[in-house]
This record gives structure tokens, C-alpha cells and sequence, in this order.
């Protein structure tokens, strides 16, 4: 039902600006609990079998729920099947560190693993930390998950240097020089993080020092990563981008986000538009300012930022739709899934976004599905190289 009000532009008609204000107002759902039906409702169209096992009773309604995190068309009786007998809490723990399409049998992924932050606090601090975060949203300009608000309260908090020639990192992340896989230190303990997470770090970060140190993993193997001490000796700092560029770069961005309608102007990120990792250099025209929240969305395939400052930025979605324009959230989110799962590969990001660039006109036909997606950029992929 709610499916069919937000299709039908029931808010619309009732005279409601959004249709988040509609359900919140009516039915008294939040933004969050909103967005979770829909992507549950639309998840069903697709899978006849949790459908079925939802309405026979076979499924409580949060069992369903966390299940249609991974099962697809091709995989969802084997999660039915694996589901059987289980709590709520074993099918949490069975579906996470999974991906849509994995199936239960895959290997487990930690990166894929979602942590959960819970306070119980008064009534005072309830409301003052809504406002805290609806403040956010309307300076970021876009609609920011949970998880990309809490990041920006957090950095906003920890703060960054005075000197606004320096990195904002101060953050102690390891990489490991031979995987790429990135650790950081959360009071005292070495937590993973995604390849994302490391590309940012990479584009406007400081180096304090590196040797090859072994450091022991959760599985108990030691693996090489990049430690900041070099013989005992702390290592010299060395920043990627020149301090008088990134003050240029920042002064010439008017000291905010760059992405259309953010008003972020804490905490800012400088972001290659050209990866260096690909070639791109830190000249000013191919370096622009970001805020924490669509920094990582450029790195997640979120968004897409083209173009030189000099001639002229073109901001998209996932799905191609120009900034401005309304987006399609199941397309977008195929096009982030497949980005990311490309760049799993090693592709290059600048080969993985032409690949996927000749499929997007089908997003705007509705003819948009994941297999489809990786087949034709793959095929892309395969002829160019």
C-alpha cells in the first residue's frame, strides 16, 4: 500500500510538499522507517517466494526484511531454504557480510557488515539531535543516509588543522602496500574499512612515515601493512597536494562543498576529478572541493562528478540523471552496486564509469537490472582491452 501511494503521488494530491512528510503526518513513520518499507515492498516484486512466505505467515515481517538484503530472483530459495527454524537474530547474522545476489554458502565479507549504534537518551536530547541532523541534510542539499550524516557529525566534531593548507586526515589509517586493504584505529583497535574509505584518505591525506611492519590480523595470519614509524624514528610528513595548492583550491571554491546545493563548509576534502592513482595530477583545474559525505559518494559511484574546474563541472547520479533532475532510486542503486563491484576487480574507475556509461540510457525506460548492467560493461570491458 504505501508502494502504491508514493506511485500514485498520494501526497500530492493531499496537499503535502514530500512524500516523507505525507507518512510521517499520517502514519506517523520516520524518514528512515519510510525508506526501509519501500525498499522492502519493491524488493518483494521481485521475489514471489519471500512475498509468499511473508503473507502465509512462514516469515515474521523482520525476517523478511533482513533477507531481502541479498536474496534475488536466481537466489532467494536458497535463502528461504537456510532461513528455516532460525531466529531473527541467526538470519541476522547469516545474511550479514553478504551482498545482493550473494548466496548463504559465499565467502563472508567484514566490510559488508553493518554496525549498529544505539542510545537511549531524554527527551530533550532526542529532539536537539534531530535538529543536529535534519541541519546536516539541508546543508549537504541531497538526501543523506544515516550512516553519510553521522560520518559528517563525526568528522565536524573531531575537527581538522587550523592551517587550511593541510590534509583534514587525522585519522591513523594503515594500507597495506600489497592488497590495498585499509585498517583504521579506533581507540586502540585496527578496524576495516572500505576501499572508498582509503581512495578519500589518498586523494587529500598526509603521509607521517612508512615501513614495512607486520601487523596481526583477526584471523590470526600477519599480513605487511604500511606502519608510521620508520626504525623506531618517527617518519617526516609528506603532503600530496602542495599546502599553497589546496588553499587555492579551497579559496577558489569559496570555502564550501562544490556539489550543487550543499552548504558544507566544515571539514572539506580536496577530490581528484582525474584519480591519481589513474594519472591525474594536483594541478588546481583538476582538484575540487567536497565535504565528507559526497566525497565518499564520489568514491562509491554515488555520484559522478566529469569535466575540468576551467571549462566546466558536470554533476550526475548514479543512474546518468544530471544533478538537478529526479532520480530513479532502484536504477542508481543497480548502477552503485555495479560500480563498486567493477572496481572489486581492479578495473580502473575512469574504464569501469565509460563501461557502465553505455548502459545507462536503459535506466531512464525502466529496463534496468544488475545482470543486465554487468553483462553490457563487461562486454565493453572486454572488447576495449
Amino acid at each position: 500500500m504505501l508502494l502504491d501511494a508514493l506511485r500514485s503521488n498520494a501526497h500530492l494530491h493531499l496537499g503535502f510538499g514530500a512524500f516523507g512528510e505525507y507518512v510521517e503526518r499520517m502514519l506517523g513513520y520516520t524518514r528512515r522507517a519510510t525508506e526501509e518499507r519501500l525498499r522492502v515492498a519493491e524488493a518483494l516484486e521481485r521475489s514471489p517466494g519471500l512475498e509468499k512466505a511473508l503473507r502465509d505467515g512462514t516469515l515474521s515481517w523482520s525476517a523478511v526484511r533482513e533477507l531481502t538484503c541479498v536474496a534475488t530472483t536466481t537466489n532467494e530459495q536458497a535463502w528461504l531454504e537456510v532461513a528455516k527454524g532460525h531466529t531473527l537474530r541467526q538470519i541476522e547474522e547469516l545474511v550479514a557480510g553478504h551482498r545482493a545476489g550473494d548466496n548463504p554458502d559465499d565467502g563472508y565479507d567484514p566490510l559488508l557488515r553493518r554496525h549498529v549504534l544505539r542510545f537511549e537518551v531524554s527527551p530533550e536530547t532526542y529532539a536537539t539531535f534531530r535538529e543536529v541532523m535534519a541541519k546536516l541534510r539541508r546543508e549537504a542539499g541531497s538526501s543523506l543516509d544515516d550512516d553519510a550524516s553521522l560520518l559528517l557529525l563525526a568528522r565536524q566534531i573531531l575537527g581538522g588543522p587550523t592551517d587550511e593548507g593541510r590534509a583534514p586526515y587525522q585519522i591513523a589509517l594503515l594500507v597495506c602496500e600489497a592488497c590495498g586493504r585499509g585498517r583504521q584505529q579506533g581507540r586502540g583497535e585496527l578496524i576495516d574499512v572500505g576501499s572508498d574509505i582509503v581512495e578519500m584518505a589518498q586523494c587529500d591525506a598526509q603521509h607521517i612515515g612508512r615501513i614495512d611492519s607486520l601487523v596481526q590480523d583477526g584471523e590470526g595470519e600477519d599480513q605487511r601493512h604500511v606502519d608510521a614509524h620508520v626504525g623506531g624514528v618517527p617518519g617526516k610528513a609528506r603532503q600530496d597536494v602542495p599546502p599553497a595548492v589546496r588553499r587555492h583550491a579551497l579559496r577558489r571554491d569559496g570555502g564550501r562543498c562544490v556539489v550543487p546545493g550543499c552548504r558544507q563548509s566544515i571539514f572539506l576534502d580536496l577530490h581528484h576529478v582525474v584519480l591519481r592513482s589513474e594519472g591525474g595530477d594536483d594541478i588546481p583545474d583538476n582538484l575540487i572541493t567536497v565535504c565528507g559525505a559526497h566525497h565518499r559518494a564520489l568514491h562509491r559511484g554515488q555520484l559522478m562528478i566529469e569535466g575540468r574546474v576551467s571549462s566546466g563541472l558536470v554533476f550526475r547520479h548514479a543512474d546518468g540523471a544530471a544533478y538537478d533532475r529526479i532520480v530513479d532510486p532502484r536504477a542508481a542503486t543497480v548502477y552503485e552496486q555495479a560500480f563498486q563491484a567493477l572496481r572489486s576487480l581492479g578495473l580502473r574507475e575512469a574504464d569501469v564509469r565509460r563501461a557502465l556509461d553505455s548502459r545507462r540510457a536503459d535506466a531512464h525506460v525502466g529496463n534496468v537490472t544488475m545482470e543486465g548492467v554487468l553483462r553490457r560493461a563487461l562486454a565493453v570491458l572486454t572488447t576495449e582491452h
